[in-house]
């Protein structure tokens, strides 16, 4: 069991949350979730010992042992992939270390029989004759093949060290567990099997996830960091989201009625204080007014920019078709004679085997790329904007995030562009900032609104959820829901996925898969 107990952290003056009590309970998963900066992260590495709390402390039961998910994902390029697997459990890796150097020496001594003898001991209690198999175990059913387990980390690809780091915090089953972030950069195949891990794990785990249907999927609980505070909430994301409104809004219509009770004392006491009849009670009335008090309703760390896209016109009969598209790169075929027609009304999610296929597609789509066989035809009357995976190159110059908006808005006003801006939480000075320094997530809330902006009546998106927080998440999901023109999409959040899509089309190896269905009914989840 793990316990914060009066947890405060500061940085400065200012101070991410206080006063934290909270009890992680064995077989309960806890999702950790707050706005960008709210402390999510920063609350696990109090939890982890990598950052001492300002006042509080966490205590851990005796003899527990707590895994936490590595962030370097270059911190073991000399390691074999098997044994930073191992490394999960630093006391067992040790005991293999130090066993081996025992019976590497010549001069193998009767002291040096005894050590080895107590760390065989502890080496069996800890279940090491099972590690490698275990580490094993574990590789495969990430996707990473028995080839490549004893490689050097520094021969995988970046995406295969993720998994490998996933791997090595869930091994050799820890009492308490904590996962920041574990689905990104995942495959569906492989976040579908941590869901499945972590549903059957018996421990305590507590993760920070922007993915909806993940903490939907695995939390028992949600921690929201907000108002200063940390508070915990029984349930999944949905129910705490419906809880908390309820919460919000029950106070709203409580101060509501006491602001309605003020007005009405505060009339009589004007109107009658003077009056020698009815002072008496206006006196009354002082009093009761003097005891209502209203509920502080704390500014919340949470804001959800206003993303809307419409299309400046409707789209005719003929949207676009995609006709036998071929491409290699670098002597590798991601693309094989790919077709399809897009009709009105489809919002069509892309998957496929091979990730780059995907990015490829959308840049012959939007003209970026020219395909080695084949053709892309636009019907007469469709606009198309294109939101790119990697849009660093659209951020080169040293303009103001104004200024490097207006150059795609048709009312170059710039009260107009600032309060468009405005909506999309780059209010006052922020607007101001140079584009080159923005973060991730600035930088995607600019090209949705270069999106916005254009008017097109045909949208393509590749991974727009990168980067963003679950506010901005959110309504995007909901701004693409209301679309009224046509989109191709592809994006590793399954709600927005599920929600948004009408039809699949996944490109695999050797064919394309096309079908008119969601996509829970695409992977056959009920």
């Amino acid at each position: 069991m793990l316990n914060a107990v009066g947890v405060t952290v500061r940085f400065g003056k200012r101070t991410l949350f206080e006063d934290v009590n909270i009890k992680f309970n064995k077989g309960c998963c806890y999702g950790i979730i707050g706005a960008n900066g709210a402390g999510k992260s920063t609350f696990l590495k109090v939890l982890s010992g990598e950052l001492e709390p300002s006042k509080g402390e966490v205590a851990m039961d005796k003899g527990e042992r707590l895994s936490v998910l590595k962030q370097d994902h270059f911190a073991y390029e000399e390691h074999t992939v098997i044994n930073t697997v191992i490394m999960g459990n630093q006391e067992l890796y040790k005991i293999m270390q130090e066993k081996n150097e025992i019976y590497a020496k010549p001069d193998f001594t009767e002291e040096d029989g005894m050590k080895a003898a107590k760390l065989e001991e502890r080496f069996a209690e800890l279940d090491g004759w099972n590690a490698e198999s275990d580490a094993e175990v574990l590789l495969n059913d990430l996707g990473i093949d028995g080839s490549k387990h004893y490689k050097l980390m520094s021969e995988l690809e970046a995406k295969e060290k993720v998994k490998v780091l996933l791997a090595q915090a869930l091994f050799g089953n820890p009492d308490i567990l904590l996962l920041d972030e574990p689905t990104n950069d995942l495959d569906l195949k492989s976040i579908s099997w941590l869901e499945e891990f972590l549903i059957n794990f018996e421990n305590t785990v507590i993760v920070v996830s922007h993915d909806r249907y993940f903490l939907n999927k695995v939390c028992t609980h949600i921690a929201d960091v907000d108002f200063g505070k940390i508070k915990v909430y029984p349930g999944n994301y949905d129910f705490w989201y419906e809880s908390s409104q309820l919460a919000l809004k029950q106070m709203k219509d409580a101060n509501k009625k006491k602001e309605e009770k003020i007005k009405e004392l505060q009339e009589f006491i004007a109107r009658f204080s003077a009056n020698a009849s009815k002072s008496k009670q206006a006196t009354s009335r002082k009093k009761s007014l003097e005891k209502i008090e209203l509920d502080e309703i704390k500014p919340s760390n949470r804001k959800y920019p206003y993303v809307d896209f419409k299309p400046d016109r409707e789209p005719g009969k003929d949207i676009l078709q995609v006709k036998n598209i071929s491409k290699t790169i670098n002597g590798e075929k991601l693309l094989n004679n790919v077709s399809f027609t897009v009709k009105q009304g489809d919002k069509i999610a892309l998957l496929a085997d091979n990730e780059n296929a995907k990015t490829l597609l959308f840049q012959i789509i939007a003209g970026e790329v020219e395909p080695d066989e084949g053709e892309v035809i636009w019907g007469t009357t469709i606009t198309s904007s294109y939101f790119p995976k990697d849009n660093n190159y659209l951020f080169e110059s040293e303009d103001s995030i104004t200024d490097w908006l207006r150059q795609y808005s048709k009312d170059p006003d710039e009260t107009y562009v600032r309060s468009f801006l405005g909506r999309m939480l780059f209010s006052g000075e922020e607007a101001l900032k140079k584009v080159n320094v923005l973060s991730g997530g600035e930088k995607v809330r600019c090209v949705l609104s270069k999106l916005m902006l254009s008017g097109a009546n045909f949208l393509i998106f590749d991974e727009p959820t990168n980067h963003l927080d679950m506010e901005s998440i959110t309504s995007l999901n909901d701004g693409m829901i209301k679309y009224k023109g046509n989109m191709i999409f592809t994006s590793h959040d399954h709600q927005l996925t599920q929600t948004v899509a009408n039809r699949i089309i996944d490109i695999k190896t050797d064919k394309v898969v096309d079908r008119e269905v969601t996509y829970n009914e695409y992977l056959g989840i009920e």
